[in-house]
């Protein structure tokens, strides 16, 4: 499956868009490539694209002002949509840095030409719709995650949500996604395997 057939099939998947409807937005989406350590996005700057991951792994985070610590907010990877959901849906500022942990490429589509085929398709609509929703729900699971959730249990989440992130991210990020230190982290791997 090349590029553009993954794209159409996590498209199809995600909100119900038929071949016909992706043909109306084929034009519109462009390759990049980043190589790790690359800015998606800056804090303060606004995320005028939204992409589809082909292969790598990008973070969310913030700067704590105080003590200059690095906090992960967020984690996107291969076969999902990387995008700064606040600031691309209301196309304000981000709050927030996005950038990538490994090699990555990703196929975009630029903010106008998404609001062009929202005016084109119900179906495109939809897929606004859906992607509000996705960006609310992100949102809340990870609110959620901290209140009600032990470490362990955010740690199989992160499992299942980015089943490859072991393979290809630092502990250390990992451990800032779980809000848990290195040692925890450890504990918790351990345990686990021994299961």
């Amino acid at each position: 499956m090349d590029e553009i057939e993954k794209l159409a099939f996590a498209l199809s998947h995600f909100a119900g868009l038929t071949e016909d409807d992706f043909k109306l937005s084929e034009n519109c989406w462009l390759p990049k490539n980043y190589k790790k350590g690359d800015f998606y996005n800056l804090r303060g700057t606004v995320c005028t694209y939204f992409g589809f991951i082909v292969d790598g792994v990008f973070r969310s985070y913030t700067i704590d002002e105080k003590t200059g610590e690095e906090k992960n907010v967020f984690l996107y990877s291969t076969n999902g949509f990387v995008v700064s959901f606040k600031s691309f849906i209301n196309q304000i500022p981000c709050d927030y840095h996005t950038q990538a942990l490994t090699d990555a490429s990703i196929i975009y589509i630029r903010y106008t030409d998404l609001l062009a085929l929202y005016h084109q398709s119900h179906r495109w609509e939809k897929f606004g719709r859906l992607l509000a929703q996705e960006a609310f729900n992100v949102t809340m699971s990870r609110i959620e995650g901290f209140i009600l959730k032990s470490p362990e249990e955010r740690y199989l989440d992160l499992i299942k949500q980015h089943p490859d992130i072991f393979n290809n991210v630092p502990l250390y990020h990992i451990s800032s996604y779980l809000g848990i230190q290195g040692p925890s982290l450890s504990r918790i791997r351990k345990r686990i395997s021994g299961k």
